[in-house]
């Protein structure tokens, strides 16, 4: 009976021909259950189990946390190896993971929060707010065939860039490490643009005297627009990053072991990676987590546990609200996991191909979305919203399933990618309803 309230409690929706799922209010509360209960199969479970243990007897991954939740309660909550491979200290589920781009979506909620208050419009140019970020220029390369060279010119950008175009990453911002334009290369390395002991602020006037790579509202880059977008909301909300995710997200969604540190208290639960990649034999340097950071980074700076990112994940899928606590509408949420790139998706590489090597998705705001069920080398629904960070963490949110899928490593190899597929796979192997 309660399987079957679940499902008729939902609310179906169509937007753009994507069909989603959103419970009803009061509808779940992520409590554990019986896999067979929500449709999944625990003989087809176990084969995460062994996969898993495989990985990590084998050397290839120090340990991780997985996590599925379906129809609004937890049907998996496991954790393998190591939390500690150097100190032989076991994975637990109340392990803390440097999330890196998994605190996009965070970012995102938040600047949606102040949308739904009325103090930011989405086609507000950026200036409104930043107003160093005002009159930018565009790199235009331009190639020699007769040579072989490639030369830089710069010209004002055609217009500002928009709120929605940070959330979007259509910006014209880049990563330094990323980007195929060289001058805008030498330009980040030179300014420090890409480094971590910043402040949001100073990364506003870097960013002020650099150009776009290209010009905003024309491709998908993926970049520090993210990071921009946090500094914004600080600017809006008279408060810095960290605050407004504790007071108006982490708190209220009782999500109590996430932020940008990890407190001495909690040290002992933070996961480490392997010293070397086992693929490349590089060595492995994340960021240093253990005391309040000056560049509370929007787009890459949080840490988080498993089961934290699970009560944020079945907040947007509940369409907002989660335990009688609401952050954002249901049309919000419709809104922020629709297709926001239409045509521009054509002028770069799907944002899933950066995620999982894959085309097949587009990007709303602060996610990539599934446009449909096929295409993609990966089985999931049209609609599905999802993305990763770059020490190893995934997650998505299928609503038509009703499923969750999170997993959590300190891996951030090239390697990680294939395990986004292969957890992937087993998840949806395993519904049998």
């Amino acid at each position: 009976m309660k399987r079957f309230l679940l499902k008729t409690a939902g609310m179906v929706l169509m937007v753009a021909g994507i069909i989603s799922v959103v419970p009803a209010v009061g509808a779940t509360s992520l409590s554990p259950t019986k896999p067979e209960q929500v449709g999944l199969s625990p003989e087809r479970l176990d084969r995460l189990d062994q996969f898993f243990k495989i990985e990590i007897d084998q050397g290839r991954i120090p340990g991780a946390v997985a996590l599925i939740a379906r129809k609004g309660q937890i049907a998996y909550f496991k954790s393998f190896g190591f939390r500690d491979k150097a100190s032989g200290a076991p994975m637990s589920n109340d392990a803390i993971f440097r999330i890196y781009s998994m605190t996009k979506p965070f970012t995102s909620v938040a600047a949606m929060m102040l949308v739904e208050e009325g103090k930011i419009v989405l086609t507000d140019p950026i200036s409104k707010f930043l107003p160093q970020l005002g009159k930018l220029e565009v790199s235009v390369p331009k190639f020699d065939p007769t040579t072989g060279t490639v030369t830089y010119s710069t010209t004002p950008a055609a217009r500002e860039i928009t709120v929605q175009d940070l959330l979007r990453h259509t910006s014209g911002f880049t990563y330094g490490n990323q980007t195929t334009n060289a001058y805008v290369k030498e330009l980040y390395d030179k300014m420090g643009i890409d480094a971590t002991d910043i402040t949001n602020a100073d990364l506003i006037e870097r960013l002020a005297k650099v150009p776009l790579v290209h010009q905003p509202g024309t491709a998908f880059e993926y970049s520090r627009s993210t990071d921009v977008l946090g500094r914004l909301i600080e600017v809006v909300a008279n408060t810095t990053l960290s605050k407004f995710f504790k007071e108006r997200i982490f708190d209220p969604l009782k999500m109590e072991d996430s932020g940008f540190y990890v407190p001495e208290e909690k040290l002992g639960r933070l996961a480490q990676p392997f010293p070397t990649d086992p693929t490349t034999g590089k060595p492995i340097k994340l960021l240093d987590v253990t005391k309040p950071p000056r560049y509370e980074a929007g787009g890459q700076g949080a840490v988080s546990t498993a089961g934290d990112y699970a009560r944020f994940c079945q907040m947007l899928l509940n369409g907002g609200h989660l335990d009688g606590v609401r952050l954002l509408s249901r049309t919000t949420v419709n809104f922020m996991t629709s297709d926001h790139l239409g045509k521009i998706l054509e002028a770069a590489p799907m944002p899933s191909q950066l995620l999982l090597g894959v085309p097949g998705y587009t990007f709303g705001l602060g996610f990539a979305i599934r446009l449909e069920p096929g295409i993609a080398g990966v089985p999931g629904s049209a609609g599905e919203y999802t993305w990763g960070g770059l020490a190893g963490t995934y997650f998505w949110v299928d609503p038509k399933e009703e499923l969750i899928g999170i997993l959590m490593l300190q891996a951030p190899g090239p390697a990680r990618v294939q395990y986004r597929k292969l957890f992937r796979q087993l998840v949806y192997q395993a519904i049998v309803d």
